[in-house]
């Protein structure tokens, strides 16, 4: 796993403003590497935003983003060659097969040959993709589609693994393999990852982040946060379940 004290993952004062509209305040917090970390907030709290701007696909109006000790916004071609990203409902090439979108991504990322084919190989294999593989991805159920796209951002062998969602649309039994791959990943792997799903946090989580407002509320382990009860109650008392918030920004999605 090599040297666990080094940060890989790391939001230093991160700020991101719509207009008047805050999306976050001031977001710090650092992952070292071969940490599994569970993301949580209620809709629009501004999860989705953080791992945008962590990703090098949105800019922070302050603070700043670094992975594998490379500052996103001044590093970003460099940054993103050790990150995967999978976002929400993922953009995908619907008129391609899984395998062409592999292979188109690969190339990009300068595969060649042998070692293209067996990077394609491994995330068929990992991603469970052998059934449609040379199905028009348009015909692919939202499971599938989610599953291509943990693939493509799998196949570069990042060091660093942010995934928003990645488990919206599996059924029980892709989301218990999912979680076994996550878990054999994280061995040598350094991962953010958003979900709403509770148990799922507690399956595979050694740590969680909850952001709430679009500000960091807590920061500890599993153990730490059901201190008092469950993980649900955790969660309501921290987010202040019931109160009246904002979620949407001005460009109507969620943050």
């Amino acid at each position: 796993m090599g040297d666990s004290s080094m940060t890989m993952i790391e939001a230093d004062g991160l700020s991101k403003y719509y207009g008047s509209f805050m999306a976050i305040k001031d977001i710090s917090f650092s992952i070292p590497k071969g940490q599994i970390v569970a993301f949580l907030g209620p809709n629009g709290a501004g999860k989705s935003t953080t791992m945008k701007i962590l990703s090098g696909f949105l800019a922070a109006s302050k603070g700043k983003a670094v992975i594998a000790g490379l500052d996103v916004r001044d590093e970003r071609l460099e940054a993103v060659k050790k990150l995967g990203y999978l976002p929400e409902n993922g953009p995908l090439y619907n008129d391609m097969t899984p395998m062409e979108l592999l292979r188109f991504f690969g190339e990009v990322r300068g595969y060649k040959n042998h070692k293209l084919d067996e990077r394609i190989d491994y995330v068929t294999d990992l991603c469970a993709l052998q059934q449609v593989l040379e199905k028009p991805i348009s015909k692919l159920s939202r499971g599938y589609r989610q599953r291509v796209g943990l693939a493509q951002a799998l196949l570069h062998d990042p060091e660093v693994l942010i995934m928003d969602e990645p488990t919206a649309g599996l059924d029980p039994n892709q989301i218990r393999d999912f979680r076994t791959n996550i878990s054999k990943l994280g061995e040598a792997k350094t991962i953010l990852i958003s979900t709403h799903i509770l148990q799922e946090v507690e399956a595979v989580a050694q740590r969680v982040l909850l952001i709430n407002e679009g500000r960091l509320v807590f920061d500890g382990s599993m153990t730490e946060l059901k201190q008092d009860g469950s993980i649900e109650k955790a969660f309501y008392n921290l987010t202040g379940y019931g109160k009246e918030r904002s979620v949407h920004n001005e460009e109507g999605g969620e943050v």
